[in-house]
């Protein structure tokens, strides 16, 4: 007599980042796209364009162009779109950091803009959606979940990730708006502050522990040799 077969239905590779993403998206329920991200694979293509692809396309410059025009101020408007851009790359990613002490891989390839009726930046997607742990997290070993070795190695593999992204986008911004570099790096260092800043209180979770995770991060872009100004928490 043949045994019967069991079919046990397919997991959902996404699980884990749907989940953490429908919890970033509550800390700011009437504006939920703040700090959580899309999965591209459940996206159109309207109004979406891939990050690389769009600095090499000139899309910043677009952008730039169109604030600026708006503004009284162009220097503003540099800062506006660069602010918007590394929220996208590192702002967003922090805010998970932050609140659970895991990342999605904000790297270049892997980074998708959307913008709003007016040009604007208000969400980000991701083409792969893993998720980054430290091993013994309790999503260790789950479908779409990649542990490692210890909590340095995830802000080290962080910084990693972003900084071809972060270094393009400056290099535009320098090009197009004449942003200094200095600058542009203390805007990612307000970032990352703003994430460890706010995140703690929306997400009430401990506000030290957010500080020292904010801390860690800026000091990973330091060890790279990125002008980022950990003194940012001091004020």
């Amino acid at each position: 007599m043949l045994e019967p077969v069991i079919v046990c239905p397919p997991r959902d590779s996404r699980l884990a980042f749907g989940t953490a993403c429908t919890r970033l998206r509550a800390l700011q329920p009437d504006h939920p796209r703040v700090y959580a991200v899309a999965a591209m694979a459940d996206q159109g293509k309207r109004r979406w364009w891939r990050l690389a692809d769009g600095i090499r396309e000139g899309r910043i410059e677009v952008m730039y162009r169109r604030h600026a025009a708006e503004m009284s101020n162009a220097d503003i408007a540099a800062e506006v779109v660069a602010t918007a851009l590394i929220h996208a790359v590192i702002g967003r990613v922090m805010a998970m950091v932050v609140a659970e002490g895991r990342a999605w891989d904000p790297g270049l390839e892997n980074l998708w803009i959307h913008t709003d009726n007016d040009g604007g930046i208000d969400w980000a997607g991701l083409s792969d959606t893993t998720i980054r742990v430290i091993d013994g997290d309790p999503l260790t070993g789950e479908d779409g979940v990649v542990a490692l070795p210890c909590e340095p190695a995830l802000y080290v593999w962080l910084a990693h990730r972003c900084l071809p992204a972060l270094t393009l986008v400056q290099e535009a911004m320098t090009r197009c708006a004449g942003l200094r570099v200095r600058r542009f790096w203390s805007l990612v260092a307000e970032s990352v502050v703003g994430a460890a800043t706010y995140v703690p209180a929306l997400a009430r979770t401990s506000s030290s522990e957010g500080a020292r995770r904010g801390h860690t991060m800026l000091a990973a872009f330091e060890d790279r040799g990125l002008p980022v100004r950990r003194t940012c928490f001091d004020r």
